[in-house]
């Protein structure tokens, strides 16, 4: 059986021990770096099916690191992590190459949830799937294009809002995992909404009945005290 192999650079040691520990359990063959020159260097040696970054290292940052895999033509998804929490922040790390931001502190459920999330869009086998390919997500016979900004069901267009197609992008490209509101709510937002706002709910059922309109079955679920997930039907 391969496991998917994972690149982690980190230059704190405790949390990049902490880390490699963890997802050796979980079944991934984990190579830690210290700081980015020696990622860089691992990376020039030994691809990855994914890369997990620190964004304040010694020598590179975790940005420069990204940067220089994209300037080569590689696509190994890449997931951020950083003690930084604005949105300038997180918009500089994914304009870097990143596929993902994960702000610390963090919780292990989440950063699994996300590694999962990012191995499955990139289908990993070895070599790298090309970009249009992970492009389109599809559930059930609902197909989301992320480059056209567009979403058919049974091949018959749906008119979404720009953050209907956020969060709808957001829980597709998670097939399967149960989403937290307050993840939901940083991912698609960009920040925390108290806990009694009903801004999700709200979207959820705009979503719901722009894409069962035509008598299609429900693939967007509530799993009460927790969020939303998208299933086959």
């Amino acid at each position: 059986m391969i496991h998917p192999s994972i690149l982690v650079a980190e230059d704190d040691p405790a949390i990049g021990k902490a880390l490699k520990r963890t997802l050796n359990h979980e079944g991934y063959d984990v190579r830690l770096a210290v700081d980015g020159a020696e990622a860089w260097e691992m990376l020039v040696q030994q691809e990855a099916d994914l890369v997990i970054l620190d964004v304040a290292m010694p020598f590179l940052s975790g940005l420069e690191v990204c940067r220089r895999l994209r300037s080569v033509g590689n696509r190994t998804p890449v997931l951020m992590l950083t003690a930084r929490h604005t949105v300038d922040d997180r918009v500089e790390g994914l304009d870097a190459g990143a596929d993902d931001y994960l702000a610390k502190p963090f919780s292990l459920d989440e950063l699994l949830a996300r590694i999962r999330a990012l191995l499955r869009r990139a289908k990993v086998t070895g070599v790298a799937l090309s970009r249009d390919v992970r492009d389109v997500l599809s559930v059930g016979d609902v197909q989301l294009d992320r480059a056209g900004r567009t979403v058919d069901r049974a091949g018959l267009p749906v008119r979404l809002t720009k953050t209907e197609f956020d969060l709808l992008e957001l829980l597709m490209e998670n097939k399967g995992i149960v989403l937290s509101r307050d993840v939901i709510y940083e991912r698609v937002w960009g920040f925390y909404f108290e806990t009694a706002s009903k801004s999700l709910d709200i979207y959820i059922g705009y979503l719901r009945r722009k894409l069962e309109a035509n008598g299609g079955e429900r693939f967007l679920h509530t799993v009460r005290g927790v969020g939303y997930v998208a299933r086959d039907p």
